[in-house]
């Protein structure tokens, strides 16, 4: 929430809010929890669109909905984009949530659950040696992982009742036991793999900005199985966690770290 001077009284505002899913279908199961003009929520929201080089806003209150696209580097350019944008029209976003669906690490993120990010890391951005993977970190440059605000993950977490743990990015999915097993020794805590996380975060740190991860499992990490995929059930539990979590969104100060 952002305190402002108004004819001589404090008035509060809420915090602009850009949600940065990968696919429209994330998109949408985000904006069917948040309500219309009257009240009501829509499965099919008919939101008003700001359209900007490359990237189109659909605009809910405080909450600016992008479908940035798969994987970190398309993930990066459009939430980049719309924060420009934001910048320069004098109304910059005050948090930035990376959201979506995710494989889950058995048997801490099963399908259907939600998971929440306390540490964003990219588990593949480095060099292989003969000795195993080094992050870039290990090189000497960059950086693999990015924390969101405490008190907001714990906040979340109280509302939507998800764990919190960390939630890798990757450029490829995993699809044997073999690589989900190599990640879960390199990260002891992870809950969850997906595609955009730390590519959104990455431009929210470049403007300043804090970022916030929340993903719904809808398949298992390791073997790949379409079968064992549940697509729709993982948009449903986005939905859910949307309607719990979007008033505390809405609510947090931004100073409160």
């Amino acid at each position: 929430m952002v305190v402002q001077a108004q004819e001589g009284r404090l008035t509060t505002s809420p915090v602009r809010i850009l949600v940065a899913t990968a696919v429209p279908a994330e998109r949408d199961a985000v904006a069917g929890a948040l309500p219309e003009p009257g009240g009501t929520p829509s499965p099919n929201p008919r939101d008003p669109e700001v359209r900007l080089p490359g990237v189109t806003l659909h605009r809910h209150g405080a909450l600016d909905l992008l479908a940035a696209g798969v994987g970190p580097a398309l993930a990066a350019a459009s939430a980049s984009a719309a924060l420009t944008a934001a910048a320069l029209r004098g109304t910059p976003y005050g948090l930035v949530v990376s959201a979506g669906i995710a494989g889950g690490f058995a048997p801490a993120a099963p399908v259907g659950s939600l998971v929440l990010a306390d540490e964003i890391t990219a588990a593949d951005l480095g060099a292989e040696t003969s000795d195993g993977f080094l992050p870039v970190t290990e090189l000497g440059f960059g950086t693999v992982t990015h924390r969101p605000p405490g008190s907001l993950v714990r906040e979340i977490a109280a509302v939507t009742g998800a764990p919190a743990g960390t939630v890798l990015t990757v450029s490829t999915v995993t699809g044997t036991a073999a690589r989900a097993a190599a990640l879960r020794q390199a990260h002891p805590r992870a809950l969850a793999e997906a595609m955009e996380g730390f590519g959104v975060a990455e431009a929210a740190a470049a403007h300043g900005v804090p970022v916030l991860e929340i993903r719904a499992v809808s398949n298992p990490v390791g073997p790949r199985d379409r079968g064992a995929w549940r697509i729709g059930a993982a948009l449903a539990a986005l939905t859910e966690a949307f309607g719990k979590l979007t008033p505390v969104l809405e609510s947090w100060n931004p100073h409160d770290r």
